[in-house]
């Protein structure tokens, strides 16, 4: 049973809708504020797709009945994510990445690893990545930024109280994971000898895989992403308004999603890690949020 408190009574409990509503009150939050459900901001500089993601309230967290489940993933608690924001459909891609060195000087150190094209961009600190996003504010005159650990987890579950946003198993028709340790064969302690799926020991172009509820893409695996959360071992000093931890600043901080290189079961919606704020990696990568005008208007019931 997740940890109470007493939620806003304005806001919805998504998983008391069923997805025509939710589906709904994305669109009804989108309207009001001027958007279509996915949109691009209109600059002199080519900018991420936005998707409107909705206010609302989730459990946050992995319940001890859930395979998989990590200390760190708990205890699984309540949250309120009380204003509307965009996230990127997608990963932030090379090119995208590299018209900002272009743009900027910013130069890649010659020894990297460099992804291309749509895949995402990868081997970059998440100074790197908070540099971006500097960029497409100053550009943009809006606000982006990178997700807040709970507004990533709440964007990826869509409403959803299963380990994935897809149900309560995936297969690599959905997510890109380490092919050799998939997760039905894992929970159920089946032995396999050979993976199901043909190993791919990098991550695919966004867009490969398809998008959950609103409509966002390799939310799990292909690559960890960042958030702006400093890490800490539990959830039990986690804010209940979905904000970052501003005063927590350390050399650590938490990514979601799991990898290409990881096994299944790191790609759930509650699964987090820690990584070092300068470390490199090959299945290390992120999107973007873009802060939207709250109004008085903002839909809060379906």
């Amino acid at each position: 049973m997740p940890y109470a408190r007493e939620l806003p009574s304005e806001l919805p409990f998504l998983p008391d809708l069923d997805e025509r509503e939710r589906l709904n009150l994305q669109w009804r939050t989108a309207e009001c504020h001027a958007h279509r459900v996915g949109f691009h901001d209109r600059t002199d500089i080519p900018t991420p797709e936005m998707i409107v993601i909705p206010a609302g309230c989730f459990e946050m967290g992995a319940g001890h009945h859930e395979f998989g489940a990590r200390i760190e993933e708990t205890p699984q608690h309540y949250c309120a994510i009380e204003r509307p924001f965009a996230m990127g459909r997608y990963c932030v891609t090379a090119d995208e990445f590299a018209c900002f060195a272009t743009s900027t000087g910013w130069r890649w150190r010659p020894d990297l690893i460099r992804a291309h094209g749509r895949h995402p961009v990868i081997n970059i600190r998440i100074a790197d990545a908070e540099a971006y996003c500097n960029w497409l504010s100053t550009h943009s005159g809006q606000r982006y930024r990178l997700p807040s650990e709970a507004e990533w987890e709440f964007a990826c579950r869509a409403g959803s109280l299963t380990p994935f946003s897809f149900g309560d198993s995936i297969s690599c028709k959905e997510v890109h994971f380490n092919a050799a340790f998939p997760y039905d064969e894992a929970r159920d302690n089946k032995r396999w000898f050979l993976p199901r799926c043909l190993p791919m020991p990098r991550a695919v172009e966004v867009g490969s895989m398809p998008a959950n509820l609103w409509g966002l893409h390799e939310m799990h695996g292909n690559v960890w992403e960042f958030t702006a959360d400093p890490w800490r071992d539990d959830h039990r000093s986690h804010r209940y308004d979905g904000s970052t931890d501003r005063q927590g600043r350390n050399r650590r901080i938490v990514v979601k999603g799991g990898s290409w290189f990881d096994p299944a079961v790191l790609a759930r919606s509650a699964a987090r890690r820690p990584r070092l704020r300068d470390e490199l990696d090959v299945n290390l990568g992120f999107r973007v949020v873009r802060e939207i005008e709250t109004r008085p208007t903002d839909p809060g019931a379906i």
